[in-house]
């Protein structure tokens, strides 16, 4: 019987090429996609890791032969995907294993308008058809299979994201990008053609082995050049993409980190001045700044577990305009709900390029708090440590618990997160507090006992 449990994931499919699948595979997942999304057409982009192409095309075998025309729309970010898919109205598919090592690969898929593909909205009984194909063999091709055509979407989705956001009229900004051999190498120049910006750029070499550094910013060490640059050239910001592009993170003029939490206040103020009373949606671990920013601003903040399935689902049910997460996902109601980091970064730009200070005296007064980070430990029993850190906090004056994604617990002025990983044998501890010796104190006292 064989087993997909290795690589497929809560959201996506992930895993090493070709040891852990391959383009047989990959074959059986776009018939399966077009099964049971009972799809006549789908839309298949790919990122630069030298395996996509093929698995990407396998994929397209798949949905073809089971009757579904197929628009290949070629090397893209996912965010580009997410566009092709809302604005032709097509279930997608994106073959990219994000910011991991370059013998990973994976599969991004979603429904018509971008919605999201999970365990519980069909990626449970895409696998469980591989599973069976994989084992009886593929079923016999529809009567009349699909076609598979290609289709350059780049421009349109570099117009669609200026409509949203006017850089025209904002004062000249030198912006270092790094996009650390990723997507964004691929996206970037089109999107910012004729803006008046001077862009610096780093590594835009498309190269799925990444030879500079890993593509992943949230990783201190991979955004340590990019804040050289920064600082040597004097610029007024950078801008660092993970490898498909989705995500952005930010620096200011000093090559000082803005965090996401300030990012996601920001962008938030920003799409409440266009929609007055509008609802804002963040994860339970971003700062306190962020519903407070959303009050002030007179939206409503809404707070859910972590995850993008969640956030995305909360915002389609409350309407939400806007979405944000400690991890540099943001996402956009006017971009079906989906993320962008592009979009965010066009935000800062238009924040930034609108009035005369530097970025680092725009984003301060978001950045109200004292963090320690996401502080990662390995536990081999992690259930039993969080039930040691509830009995340890429980019951103490000024202290509430609440269980919504792994275990908050939140005084008057501090709080802490921790949560259980997913796929690996680790806690993960986020601390907040309104001064940096609580921060510490706190974060000690909460690692002592996870730690044990």
């Amino acid at each position: 019987m064989t087993d997909l449990s290795q690589i497929v994931k809560a959201y996506d499919v992930r895993g090493v090429v070709p040891t852990q699948w391959d383009e047989p595979l990959a074959e059986l997942f776009g018939a399966a996609f077009v099964e049971v999304t009972a799809a006549d057409a789908i839309v298949i982009g790919h990122d630069m890791r030298p395996s996509s192409p093929g698995l990407s095309g396998a994929f397209a075998r798949g949905a073809a032969a089971r009757g579904a025309d197929v628009t290949e729309i070629g090397l893209c970010s996912t965010d580009e995907l997410y566009f092709a898919s809302g604005s032709l109205g097509l279930p997608g598919a994106m073959f990219t294993a994000s910011h991991n090592p370059a013998q990973y690969n994976g599969i991004k898929m979603c429904r018509a308008g971008a919605a999201p593909v999970g365990q519980d909205t069909g990626l449970a009984d895409i696998r469980a058809l591989v599973e069976r194909w994989s084992d009886e063999g593929a079923p016999e091709p529809v009567a009349e299979p699909g076609t598979i055509t290609q289709r350059d979407v780049l421009g349109d989705y570099a117009a669609h994201l200026r409509g949203l956001v006017d850089l025209s009229g904002i004062r000249p900004l030198k912006v270092v990008v790094d996009a650390g051999n990723g997507m964004g190498g691929h996206t970037v120049p089109t999107v910012f053609e004729g803006l008046p910006l001077e862009l610096d750029a780093m590594y835009f070499e498309l190269d799925g082995s990444f030879p500079n550094h890993e593509a992943n910013p949230l990783d201190p060490k991979n955004i340590v050049d990019l804040q050289a640059r920064v600082r040597e050239t004097g610029a007024d910001l950078g801008l660092a993409f993970d490898g498909d592009a989705d995500r952005c993170f930010v620096v200011d003029e000093n090559g000082d980190p803005v965090s996401p939490s300030a990012i996601t206040a920001l962008v938030a103020a920003r799409e409440l001045a266009k929609h007055p009373g509008g609802t804002v949606i963040h994860n339970l671990i971003t700062s306190w700044s962020v519903p407070e920013v959303v009050k002030e601003n007179g939206g409503n903040p809404v707070r859910t577990r972590v995850g993008h399935s969640f956030i995305k689902e909360e915002m389609a049910t409350t309407g939400a305009i806007f979405g944000g997460e400690h991890s540099a996902h943001y996402y956009f109601r006017d971009f079906w709900n989906a993320d962008t980091g592009m979009l965010a970064a066009m935000h800062v730009l238009a924040a930034l390029g609108g009035q005369q200070g530097p970025l680092s005296q725009l984003v301060a007064q978001y950045d109200r708090y004292a963090a320690s980070g996401e502080i990662n430990s390995t536990v081999d029993d992690q259930t039993g440590r969080l039930a040691a850190i509830k009995t340890a906090y429980q019951g103490r004056d000024g202290v509430t618990l609440d269980e919504l994604d792994g275990l908050t617990v939140t005084a008057d002025n501090w709080w802490f997160n921790v949560r259980a990983s997913n796929t690996e044998p680790l806690l993960r501890l986020n601390v907040e507090a309104r001064d940096t010796a609580t921060a510490d104190r706190v974060r000690d006292e909460a690692l002592a006992i996870i730690r044990g």
